[in-house]
């Protein structure tokens, strides 16, 4: 539960959390000791344990991929909010702090800036129902208003409260911007400011949260190093403009925010209902159909969503049925007598995803052949062989699924599709198809029971 304060009229109350601040002993060199020790926090945008219970985030992978050119290891000190991470790189128990972090001229001061890998804009996030929401600065005043502590939120806020003199706010750094969307979301507190990419991300989870306003202009984010290392800050930017940098950081996006598209307030809304609705009556059906494939629960759960919403009963007007929505045909060819059962129809849709997968080259790197084998799936495995070989024509890469999803479009594009094998077909779905379920099993996953 948060804790309750009086505000203060300059604009911010700080709460201050117990913490160790014993001067450690001086870390080595990580040019010395080929080891790298790197603050960073728990978060969807940062660093987390993911459904295969290994470290995973868009942190995590830059930092591994810039340590790995160096033959370094790494050594990661997680914390749970950006005012730890801040700490700890200015106590001395960290080389590098990547963690999110807006590059600020008060940052900058202190620290060394690294490599910068987006963009992000601070927005102010309410619950949607509680309206009138805030539209202008002015708004502000007099709202319900937590910030996490140590934040390029709290400079911001504080630079407006010298306009706006009744605008007052908490900044407390033990909890994460996580954490306070999600108290927003559960109306324990009434507003909160959170970077675009960190409210992408947790919007998907809790529907009713809603951007009230932005509050400023893009800023950059990046790492920053220790202010003894200028000589680590620098090889991080040098990376950055190196080729396999520009790699990273393209990979990193394409994993991780390529395919959260437009926030849609009534289908997530739909999907968390349907969680607690539906999903339970056929959990077992679907870890059955993960055993017996070698797919992940959650793959085939967010699948079954996109093509029934799991309703067993589903038709469409051109003959497809059940909860995995198979042809006629696709059925009896899998031994599925009743396509309604959704027993035999989870098991059945498994192991034609899982046929698809196995089709493709076993060298085509995951998640990529995945995303290929979705695509089977809703267009056919005749007109993705048709587009991968359109790929090599135009000299893309038909194994990377970033590559594809701009190729599969041109399946119904008169320029290209009447030099193809299998003709016209509407590719442009097959990638809306293939967005959807990686969004849907992004929400499924973290509801999924341990």
């Amino acid at each position: 539960m948060p804790l309750f304060l009086l505000m203060v009229p300059i604009g911010v109350l700080l709460l201050s959390g117990c913490s160790d601040r014993s001067p450690p002993a001086a870390l080595t060199s990580p040019f010395d000791t080929q080891q790298l020790v790197v603050a960073t926090r728990n978060g969807p945008t940062t660093r987390y344990v993911g459904r295969d219970q290994f470290p995973t985030g868009p942190e995590h992978d830059l930092v591994t991929a810039f340590a790995e050119s160096r033959g370094w290891s790494v050594d990661w000190r997680v914390f749970e909010s950006t005012a730890e991470v801040i700490e700890a790189l200015a106590t001395g128990r960290a080389h590098l702090a990547a963690a999110g972090l807006t590059h600020l001229p008060e940052r900058s001061e202190r620290f060394e800036p690294g490599l910068v890998h987006g963009e992000v804009i601070q927005q102010v996030v309410c619950h949607r129902d509680d309206r009138p929401l805030p539209d202008t600065i002015k708004d502000l005043a007099g709202v319900d208003l937590q910030v996490t502590g140590d934040s390029s939120y709290v400079a911001r806020l504080e630079e407006l409260a010298h306009t706006v003199p009744d605008l007052a706010f908490v900044a407390d750094p033990s909890r994460s911007s996580e954490v306070l969307l999600t108290q927003v979301a559960t109306r324990e507190v009434g507003c909160t400011v959170a970077d675009s990419s960190i409210v992408r991300m947790v919007q998907r989870y809790w529907p009713h949260l809603e951007v009230a306003m932005n509050l400023d202009q893009t800023e950059s984010v990046g790492w920053y190093a220790a202010a003894s290392r200028p000589d680590l800050a620098e090889a991080t930017r040098d990376w950055r403009g190196s080729d396999p940098g520009e790699v990273a950081v393209a990979a990193m996006r394409e994993r991780y925010y390529a395919h959260i598209g437009e926030f849609d307030f009534v289908d997530l809304r739909a999907l968390n209902r349907r969680l607690d609705e539906r999903l339970p009556r056929y959990l077992d059906e679907f870890r059955q159909a993960a055993e017996e494939t070698g797919l992940s629960v959650d793959l085939l759960a967010a699948m079954a969503y996109q093509e029934s919403h799991w309703d067993p009963q589903a038709t469409s007007p051109t003959g497809v049925r059940g909860i995995m929505m198979l042809t006629r045909p696709t059925a009896e060819s899998l031994g599925v007598k009743d396509r309604l059962d959704p027993r035999e129809a989870i098991l059945g849709g498994a192991r034609y995803l899982a046929d698809r997968r196995a089709r493709l080259p076993e060298d085509i790197p995951e998640p990529d052949r995945t995303y290929l084998a979705l695509a089977s799936y809703n267009l056919g495995r005749a007109h993705v062989l048709d587009a991968r070989r359109l790929a090599r024509e135009l000299g893309r890469d038909p194994d990377s699924w970033a590559e594809m999803r701009e190729v599969l479009p041109l399946k119904a594009d008169k320029r290209y599709y009447p030099q193809t094998k299998y003709g016209y077909a509407r590719g442009y779905e097959s990638v809306r198809y293939v967005r959807r379920i990686r969004n849907y099993r992004d929400v499924i996953d973290q509801a999924l029971p341990d």
